[in-house]
């Protein structure tokens, strides 16, 4: 069953790891390259606050952006600013997103994400838990996968696996970091590759953070997995 509550509290949490993170950094270092191609950690700090944003739209039943181009321009915009500025907007863009969280609402309705995809109400919060773990990572500051929590770690295991499950592209394959075990990939009576590795590691394959190189493959190579 999805907590909202949980979830909400888990994302103050990581927003504070964060932005603890990030105020040990200095002006050049926001310019410098993330690990996401063709962005710096000033995009990706720009993503984060204005992802916060657009998920408050989406709670408050606006849409999530104009468009992908005002979205993308946005990001283009913010990039540049010095620490301070990115920090500033971080931290209140994340308050918005708190406060509209906490005003009482109905959590099971749908809502309104991307492109068309909906979802209910309850789920954003992890989603944007999820911006927050993984985008921290992405900005190459020394937070690795390896520490993100645990059970974060599990419940978007279970995410990714479910959304290429079906996949036309993606054999049948089973996932497994030697205790638990999941199932993604086209429908079949059983798969046709075994998949095992660190939790951090199929983690990181699923996100499109890894190549797959700590991974180890029975039954055939390893999948190529579409673009989130």
């Amino acid at each position: 069953m999805i907590d909202h509550a949980h979830d909400l509290v888990s994302v103050h949490d990581a927003t504070e790891r964060l932005l603890s993170a990030v105020g040990k950094m200095d002006n050049a270092a926001v310019r410098e390259p993330s690990r996401l191609p063709g962005w710096s950690r000033g995009h990706v700090l720009a993503h984060l606050a204005r992802n916060a944003d657009a998920l408050v739209n989406v709670l408050e039943g606006r849409p999530m952006y104009a468009d992908a181009s005002v979205r993308d321009a946005d990001i283009e915009r913010d990039a540049p600013r010095p620490l301070e500025v990115q920090l500033t907007d971080l931290g209140e863009s994340a308050a918005r997103f708190q406060d509209t969280g906490a005003a009482p609402a109905d959590w099971s309705r749908t809502v309104e994400l991307r492109n068309g995809v909906t979802d209910v109400a309850a789920r954003v919060p992890f989603r944007r838990w999820v911006e927050v773990e993984l985008h921290h990572v992405d900005l190459g500051i020394g937070y690795e996968l390896e520490d993100l929590p645990a059970d974060f770690v599990a419940r978007e295991t279970d995410f990714l696996a479910e959304r290429f499950a079906g996949h036309p592209d993606v054999p049948p394959t089973r996932l497994t970091d030697g205790t638990r075990a999941w199932r993604t990939g086209r429908e079949a009576d059983g798969p046709e590759v075994t998949v095992t590795g660190s939790p951090a590691d199929l983690l990181g394959w699923l996100a499109g953070r890894r190549a797959g190189t700590g991974l180890s493959v029975a039954g055939g190579t390893l999948p190529a997995l579409p673009p989130l």
